[in-house]
């Protein structure tokens, strides 16, 4: 290696995990009727409540067991998993570009705009968030769409103050006067100077607000007003768990293991992503 030359970082451990899970996870969802091994709506009673493929009593085909009405869990967990990365990316994306760009304009232009922006925002944060998303749904009605609007109008907020401290902390910075001194105007250096370097800021919660989403796609599900078909639903296939714990554990286990992992990993892929491509962490 040559002298005064800085070594290259390895991609981290987490990232490579957290990236794997999630994107096997979404192939998964993605193909999932060529993946999934049974129909996930077909019941058959005669095989109920059948056990994992290594305990006694389990049935060729059924990986993961049948929960009562002989469904089969893996193919339930694998097209719930469609759901749960649609209103990921979807709500996740909305939330972003309305809370990063009011935090982006708040912490630039200072004054009374950011007065007036802070002051919705701490308005706004005073709702319980899980009881606003539930009122939110029960009036909009049930259905992705109103799921994803749900967590959209709910968590703006947090986009909008950690952007905005980020840009107010870069707008101090050398850069920023030395492109005021070369004749820019403030819109132009918001987005072509102060903008790219909140982005690794951007991405990190863009990842961890994936994982919140399917959280709340889950608990919306879980109380039944996520979306309105028999489709599956991680949240939805929780609830039916939970009734039949004594004489099913898997039911409960498997689908809350797949939502850990899942929320878990959206927040360390995004936390690592920023550590990679900041480069005041690098």
């Amino acid at each position: 290696m040559d002298e005064g030359r800085t070594p290259r970082r390895g991609v981290s451990p987490r990232l490579w995990l957290a990236g794997g899970w999630l994107l096997l996870a979404l192939l998964a969802a993605i193909f999932a009727p060529l993946v999934a091994p049974q129909d996930p709506l077909a019941q058959d009673l005669m095989l109920e409540r059948l056990p994992p493929f290594w305990l006694d009593g389990a049935e060729p085909g059924y990986w993961l067991g049948t929960d009562s009405l002989g469904r089969d869990l893996l193919s339930r967990l694998i097209f719930g998993g469609r759901i749960a990365f649609v209103v990921a990316f979807a709500a996740a994306i909305a939330t972003c570009l309305v809370g990063s760009t009011l935090g982006l304009i708040s912490g630039y232009f200072g004054g009374w705009t950011d007065r007036i922006i802070s002051r919705i925002v701490d308005v706004w944060m005073a709702f319980p968030p899980v009881l606003f998303a539930i009122l939110l749904v029960a009036v909009l009605g049930t259905g992705l769409s109103s799921v994803i609007i749900a967590i959209a109008v709910i968590d703006w907020t947090r986009f909008c103050r950690v952007i905005r401290a980020e840009t107010m902390g870069q707008s101090r910075m050398d850069y920023v006067e030395n492109a005021r001194i070369a004749g820019y105007g403030r819109i132009g250096i918001m987005l072509r100077e102060v903008l790219p370097n909140v982005v690794p800021s951007i991405v990190a919660l863009l990842s961890l607000e994936m994982g919140i989403a399917v959280i709340v796609e889950a608990i919306l599900s879980f109380v039944n007003l996520s979306i309105s078909t028999d489709d599956p639903t991680w949240g939805g296939i929780i609830a039916e768990g939970r009734l039949s714990i004594h004489q099913a554990w898997w039911v409960l286990v498997f689908p809350l293991i797949t939502l850990i992992l899942t929320v878990l990993s959206f927040s360390q892929f995004g936390e690592a992503l920023k550590t990679r491509f900041d480069p005041v962490l690098r």
